[in-house]
């Protein structure tokens, strides 16, 4: 019910504010607030299209990764990684049975994303929600299983972050990769805050979850030393090299074993892709409505003003305000993508790639992930209605995200 409750409070909270500044444009004469109901009804038909822009672009991406999810089951490769993640799985997830093709399609989804291939995780992630829907009592409420794998999601744990690096180099940084621990930091205290949160709430924080959760931490700061050890060269080469090696030989992996077990690979791609852009269909409503919604929020110009309260609030606890030009990004990221990255970029040229709010940006763009547009993708994709607390566990990462990342900001740039 809650992202039902968003939802309207978006529009709500648009019109109250839009009609607000109309009412203050016309007593002072500012043609900008006078004409905001304008720009938000221009805006909810640029973001309806923009919605179906989105879905068509994902089409082709879903339509071939369905087809080679469906080569890896067929081959046991699914089922393999779900085997061999499978023990520290039942702790994250013990209403999924043992072995079940939902471990090794929720592994694969995490690491596309740790690797940066955002492209190859929406697929496997939707293949995922499949899954767990077919395990699920109320189709049309999420279950505890979904929503700690939602939450997960939103927590945005990356590992080789491509896109920000790209960004930077793009944008003259003379050392790019130079916020790539920071946001392994931000990143990974964001999954923890996750799993923590949902854990607790669905009473599954066990003695032997916290011991793997504690190998988890030993294992990222062994991560994150190996990097620090690294040259600049070498960091840019792994982000741009590494991800895709491993995502190409995960291609070649699945095909070779289905050719090995004389499975007609062409065959099962084909019936695969046909998965894929029937669930594309089905999604296309959900991220329509919720693009708009947040279209209107953010048209409005409710952002502007809490970005202004905070640096209000700031200045009169005489804090340091240099955090606050970055926050816009941290306030969009959980709304849109292309909105996160358009501010970031803004921001790299405005103030500098190598600038602590340049810096501070870039952390914040890859220490979360578009909370709303997650929600609205995977569980329209399924069909559920009730999301329950998915969205406050997703919020909730994505705050201790953008909390680290200001943190490291400052520790390591201020």
């Amino acid at each position: 019910m809650i992202l039902n409750y968003i939802w309207i409070g978006f529009f709500v909270i648009g019109f109250v504010v839009a009609l607000i500044r109309t009412i203050y444009g016309y007593a002072v004469g500012s043609e900008t607030d006078a004409h905001v109901f304008a720009d938000i009804g221009m805006g909810t038909f640029t973001s309806a299209k923009t919605a179906f822009t989105v879905a068509l672009g994902l089409t082709g991406t879903l339509t071939l990764w369905m087809g080679l999810m469906r080569v890896g089951e067929k081959a046991g490769a699914v089922n393999f990684l779900g085997r061999l993640i499978g023990p520290f799985f039942a702790h994250l997830f013990p209403r999924v049975p043992k072995g079940h093709a939902a471990h090794g399609q929720i592994m694969l989804n995490f690491s596309a994303n740790m690797l940066g291939l955002s492209n190859a995780a929406t697929p496997m992630g939707l293949k995922a929600m499949q899954s767990l829907q077919e395990i699920n009592d109320d189709k049309e409420t999420a279950s505890n299983s979904m929503i700690m794998f939602l939450a997960m999601n939103t927590a945005g744990l990356t590992l080789i972050p491509v896109t920000i690096l790209a960004l930077r180099a793009s944008n003259g940084s003379a050392n790019p990769t130079d916020v790539f621990v920071p946001i392994l930091i931000s990143s990974f205290c964001a999954t923890m805050v996750a799993i923590l949160t949902v854990a607790l709430r669905q009473r599954i924080l066990s003695r032997s979850l916290l011991t793997w959760l504690a190998g988890g931490i030993l294992m990222m700061a062994g991560v994150i030393a190996g990097f620090m050890n690294l040259s600049p060269h070498a960091r840019a080469e792994v982000s741009t090299v590494g991800g895709n090696f491993i995502l190409f030989g995960v291609i070649v992996a699945f095909l070779i074993a289905a050719a090995l077990k004389k499975i007609n690979v062409y065959s099962e791609f084909i019936e695969g892709a046909k998965e894929g852009f029937g669930t594309m269909v089905k999604i296309v409503p959900y991220l329509v409505a919720m693009i708009v919604a947040i279209g209107v929020f953010r048209n409005c110009g409710a952002m502007d003003y809490m970005k202004t309260g905070l640096e209000w609030i700031c200045n009169l606890f005489q804090a340091d305000t240099q955090f606050v030009l970055a926050i816009p990004v941290a306030l969009m990221k959980p709304l849109s993508g292309g909105g996160t990255e358009g501010l970031t970029v803004d921001i790299l040229v405005k103030y500098g790639a190598d600038s602590f709010v340049g810096r501070l940006a870039s952390i914040m763009y890859a220490s979360a992930d578009t909370t709303f547009y997650i929600v609205a993708l995977y569980f329209g994709s399924v069909g559920v209605r009730n999301t329950r607390y998915a969205v406050t566990a997703g919020l909730v990462a994505d705050f201790a995200g953008i909390l680290a990342a200001i943190f490291v900001a400052y520790l390591f740039f201020g």
